[in-house]
């Protein structure tokens, strides 16, 4: 068995070094992971990208197309056999349909190949003829994304984070009360066991339903196969003296196989080799729930980034390991708020992300923070209220249908007016109500050529990929 673990190790090793020579002398391959916490827009953001790529009339930013160098673009079969098909065709016709709707959020890994045909461009335009660029996009659930975090710590270290942060939130009431009866040093019961677990779910439910981010572990949330399975039957427990045949001995053992056989292979197989990385974050959704929301979150975003090996790749670390080289971290739904905000809600945006841009960029990886819409829901107007002009955008409310128009409120041009009484522990706004309203996607009429409209995709589009189709 050990001969045969080694020499599964060398042949993925080979395969490792001649996908990669493979990918540097002939046709270059972006692997993108597109990554966020729940409500961001990861399925959204895949999809027009997919669409404004295949069709650029809306993508002048991206300097490659708008110089006219992307000669064609087309989808491919996906590299990874194993991995399921991001369904772009059945998303796009959600969203661009008669009555458009919102795509179902992401449920489980997925992967799309685009390949793009592009004509170099300066005087190697005329010693060359164009070469062909893959892209290779990894969709995955924003819940799976925070176990990552889970790896550096043990179970009573879990426990104890986990148990603070339900104690003071008022969803985690009932898990805390179950927690009375319970003896952690007490001899295993199954049937207590899953009803912990089952009661630490419905939190988590809970939580997340009320605008907080940090939420693990996200199997829990979304479990798959996997349900029902001892890896997801544990719960954290407040520390005490357990011995052998234990209620808390017997957690900390599944928590650490939800590590081994959970969350370290997903790890493996799919971030490890990423290139270039997408952040997706609901900020004004945060900013909405208030600033206990927007400090988890704030909180959450510094704590992703560690995995993620953030560091520019170099010829040597491309045939021997692949880091991270750029970051985007991007406030979707930049639609909700009129233009004007704009620049407070990229600014916003990146304060939030300071510590973990800091982390990266120390590391040698190029880090950005955008306001975007990937696909733009609202149109926007401005009305006379109260004897002053004030921007609003308007659109077709998700939930009734209705036509409506909205100001949700002046974001700040400093963020520390909203940070700084987060971090302090401020239950709400003192000077502010922040209001957001969920938008249904408009009806389209495209011309011929153009991709879904948007904002700022095409310069997304430009940070992540545009150096690699010069």
């Amino acid at each position: 068995m050990v001969i045969g673990a080694i020499a599964d190790t060398l042949g993925r090793g080979i395969e490792g070094v001649t996908d990669a020579v493979s990918e540097t002398f002939f046709e270059p391959v972006i692997r993108l992971g597109v990554t966020g916490l729940a409500r961001s827009g990861k399925t959204v953001f895949i999809t027009s990208l997919v669409a404004n790529l295949l069709d650029r009339g809306r993508m002048s930013g991206l300097e490659a197309a708008g110089a006219g160098r992307i000669e064609a673009a087309f989808l491919q079969p996906q590299p990874d056999d194993t991995v399921p098909r991001f369904d772009f065709e059945s998303h796009l016709a959600t969203m661009t349909g008669v009555t458009p709707s919102w795509p179902e959020s992401t449920r489980t890994i997925s992967e799309l190949r685009l390949s793009l045909r592009v004509r170099p461009r300066g005087l190697l335009s005329g010693l060359q003829g164009p070469r062909t660029v893959h892209l290779d996009i990894v969709d995955y659930p924003g819940e799976w994304l925070l176990d990552l975090g889970l790896l550096d710590q043990s179970f009573e270290a879990w426990s104890a984070e986990a148990l603070a942060r339900a104690t003071r939130r008022a969803e985690g009431g009932a898990y805390l009360a179950a927690l009375d009866s319970v003896d952690p040093a007490g001899k295993l019961s199954e049937t207590q066991a899953a009803d912990l677990a089952r009661a630490w779910t419905a939190y988590l439910q809970a939580a997340r339903a009320a605008g907080y981010s940090d939420c693990t572990p996200g199997r829990f949330l979304l479990p798959g196969d996997l349900d029902g399975s001892p890896a997801l039957t544990f719960a954290p427990l407040p520390p005490s003296a357990a011995g052998r045949g234990s209620l808390a001995r017997e957690c900390a053992r599944r928590f650490e196989a939800y590590k081994a056989q959970v969350v370290k292979p997903f790890f493996r197989e799919h971030f490890a080799r990423i290139d270039r990385q997408v952040v997706l974050v609901d900020a004004l959704g945060a900013i909405h729930a208030g600033p206990p929301a927007l400090e988890d979150l704030r909180q959450a975003l510094a704590h992703i980034l560690g995995p993620f090996r953030p560091g520019r790749n170099s010829f040597l670390t491309a045939i021997l390991g692949k880091r991270v080289d750029k970051i985007l971290f991007a406030a979707t739904k930049a639609d909700h708020v009129h233009h004007e905000h704009h620049g407070q809600l990229q600014a916003i945006m990146a304060a939030l992300v300071t510590d973990a841009r800091r982390r990266a960029d120390f590391s040698g990886a190029e880090t950005q923070a955008m306001a975007i819409a990937a696909l733009r829901a609202t149109i926007e107007e401005t009305r006379r209220v109260n004897g002053r002009d004030l921007g609003v955008v308007r659109g077709t409310l998700l939930d009734s249908g209705k036509q409506a128009a909205l100001h949700p409120g002046d974001l700040p041009s400093d963020p520390g007016i909203l940070l700084s009484p987060a971090r302090e522990g401020a239950e709400a706004w003192l000077d502010a109500d922040f209001d957001v309203m969920r938008f249904a996607p408009a009806p389209l009429s495209l011309r011929t050529g153009e991709g879904p409209p948007h904002i700022r995709l095409d310069r997304a589009a430009e940070f992540l990929i545009g150096d690699k189709l010069r």
